[in-house]
C-alpha cells in the first residue's frame, strides 16, 4: 500500500509540471505566455510531498469554483473581443455545485467568482448573468471595457433575467474598472436581492453608471463614478450628462461614493433609501446639474446624511419623510423643495452646513411653479449654520426695543414659507413704567407679528415663531 500511494504522489508531481507550464494566452514580464509558477505555488506543500490542490481535483472530478477568465482565452490586452470567453465564464460559475439555497429558489453557489485576472477585456455586448438562478457569485479584479460597437442602450454588466421574480441573491461585484466607452451604461442591476457594488470605478457613460431596477438591498460603496474623468474644473461641465447612480427601488443604500461628473449625481425614484458620505461634484447647480433628485412624490422616506454637495444641490419633490443630516453644501448649493401637488410632510433638514459667495442665495427653497404648497405637516428647517448664504428655517427669534404702543417684527426674510405662522410666544419687558401695561398680540399676517400696549411704554418684545405644524394646511 506504501508503495502504491508513493507511486500515486509521484505521478501527480508529474501531472502538476505539465499544469505548471501549459500554454496561457496572458502575458508576463518575462515575455512568455506561461503563468507564472507562484499562482500555482500556494497550492504546493513542498515540505511534505503533498499534491497541489488543482491536481487533485481533476483526479477525484471535483473543480474549483474560481473561474479565470484567462483560461477560457479572453484577451486581458484589451485588444480582441472577449465577450464569448467572459460569459462562458460565468455560465460555468453559475454551473458550480449547490450548497443549499439561499431565498426560496435561488441556488447557494457556495463563492463561485469569476476573476479577471488583472486584466482588461473589451466586450461587444452586455455581460448578462446566467439566466437559471444562483446566488453567493463574484465578479472581481480587472477592467471591462466597450467595443466601439456596444450596443447604446446596454450595460456593461446586467443582472436582468425573463422571470418576474427574483432570480439573484447575494451578488458581488467587486474591484472593477468598467469603461463604457461613451455607449451606454455601466452596471444594471434588475429585480435582484441583496446585491454588492464595492471599490468600482465607472466611467465613460451615457445613460447611467450603475441603475437599480426594483429588487431588495443593493449596496453601493467605496466607488467612484463619472461620465467624463477630471477632479473639478472641467470645461466640459456644461455637456454632462446621464446619472451617476439611477435609483428605482427601495431598501437600497449608497455610502462613500464619489460622482464627480454626470447631468445627476444621484436619482431617487423609491422609499427607505439610505445616502451616506456621498461626494457628489457631478455638474454644478448653476450650469443644470443636480446631486441629488429624489423623485418619489408623496411618499419619499429618503435619509440623506453625511454628504457632500459640492457647487450642487438636493431636488426633493413633494417630500414626505425626508431627513437631510450632518451634510455640506459648498459653492452656493441649497436645497429645492420641489411641488408637484402641494405636499410637504415629516421633513427635517438639521445640523447642515452651508457656504457660498454671498450673493444672497438662500439655503433651502421652494418651487411652486406646478402648484402652491398647501399641506405642510412636521417639517423642521433649524439649526443649520450658513456663511455667505441666506438662512432659511421654520423657526425663527426676534427682539425690538421701541417706546410707543406698537411692535412690529418681521420674519419674511427667515421663515421658509410665505404667509405661514401657526405657532407665536412674546414677551413684552416694560422698563420703568408707573404702572401695568396691557398688551396684546394683535395681528399675524404676512410672517410678521404685531404686538400693542394700551399705553405708550418703552418696552422690549421678544417674539418666537414656528412654522411646524402638525396635520396643517396653509
Amino acid at each position: 500500500m506504501v508503495g502504491r500511494n508513493a507511486l500515486l504522489l509521484g505521478f501527480l508531481h508529474v501531472i502538476l509540471v505539465i499544469i505548471q507550464y501549459a500554454e496561457s494566452s496572458y502575458p508576463y514580464p518575462d515575455g512568455t505566455g506561461n503563468r507564472d509558477l507562484s499562482i500555482k505555488a500556494s497550492h504546493i506543500l513542498r515540505s511534505n510531498g503533498v499534491a497541489p490542490i488543482n491536481a487533485l481535483a481533476a483526479l477525484t472530478g471535483r473543480r474549483s469554483r474560481i473561474h479565470h477568465v484567462t483560461d477560457y482565452g479572453a484577451d486581458p490586452t484589451g485588444r480582441s473581443d472577449s465577450t464569448d470567453a467572459l460569459e462562458q465564464a460565468i455560465v460555468d460559475a453559475f454551473t458550480s455545485p449547490v450548497d443549499g439555497h439561499l431565498n426560496e429558489g435561488v441556488p447557494n453557489l457556495g463563492g463561485s467568482e469569476v476573476h479577471l485576472d488583472g486584466g482588461t477585456y473589451m466586450i461587444s455586448r452586455p455581460l448578462r448573468l446566467s439566466d437559471i438562478s444562483g446566488g453567493n457569485f463574484m465578479i472581481h479584479g480587472g477592467s471591462l471595457r466597450a467595443s466601439d460597437d456596444f450596443s447604446g442602450n446596454g450595460h456593461l454588466i446586467e443582472l436582468r433575467s425573463s422571470s418576474s421574480s427574483p432570480l439573484y441573491e447575494y451578488i458581488t461585484l467587486k474591484e472593477l474598472m468598467l469603461d463604457s466607452n461613451f455607449r451606454g451604461g455601466g452596471i444594471a442591476i434588475i429585480n435582484s436581492i441583496r446585491t454588492t457594488v464595492d471599490n468600482c470605478y465607472i466611467s465613460h457613460f451615457t445613460t447611467a453608471g450603475i441603475s437599480i431596477q426594483d429588487g431588495h438591498e443593493t449596496y453601493i460603496r467605496n466607488s467612484f463614478i463619472g461620465q467624463h474623468i477630471n477632479i473639478g474644473g472641467d470645461d466640459r461641465e456644461k455637456d454632462f450628462s446621464g446619472i451617476g447612480i439611477n435609483i428605482t427601488g427601495n431598501d437600497n443604500a449608497v455610502t462613500d461614493v464619489v460622482i464627480f461628473s454626470a447631468s445627476i449625481g444621484v436619482m431617487v425614484q423609491g422609499q427607505a433609501n439610505m445616502l451616506t458620505g456621498i461626494h457628489c461634484y457631478n455638474k454644478a447647480t448653476a450650469l443644470g446639474g443636480t446631486g441629488i433628485y429624489i423623485r418619489a412624490p408623496g411618499l419619499t422616506q429618503t435619509r440623506v446624511v453625511n454628504c457632500y454637495l459640492d457647487f450642487t444641490g438636493i431636488v426633493a419633490e413633494d417630500p414626505v419623510q425626508l431627513h437631510v443630516t450632518g451634510s455640506f453644501f459648498l459653492g452656493n448649493a441649497f436645497i429645492l423643495l420641489k411641488s408637484v401637488k402641494g405636499v410637504a410632510s415629516g421633513v427635517n433638514i438639521v445640523d447642515n452646513m452651508f457656504a457660498g459667495d454671498h450673493t444672497g442665495v438662500p439655503i433651502v427653497q421652494l418651487d411652486q411653479s406646478n402648484a402652491p404648497f398647501k399641506t405642510v405637516d412636521q417639517v423642521v428647517i433649524e439649526r443649520n449654520n450658513v456663511r455667505g448664504m441666506v438662512l432659511k428655517s421654520t423657526v425663527a427669534r426676534g427682539s425690538l426695543w421701541k417706546n410707543g404702543t406698537t411692535w412690529t417684527l418681521d420674519f419674511s426674510k427667515v421663515l421658509l414659507f410665505p404667509n405661514l405662522i401657526p405657532h407665536v410666544h412674546y414677551a413684552l419687558r416694560a422698563g420703568s413704567a408707573s404702572s401695568f401695561p396691557r398688551h396684546i398680540l394683535r395681528s399675524v399676517s404676512r410672517n410678521r407679528v404685531t404686538v400693542q400696549t394700551d399705553v405708550v411704554v418703552s418696552a422690549t418684545v421678544h417674539v418666537s415663531v414656528d412654522q411646524t405644524t402638525v396635520g396643517g394646511h396653509i
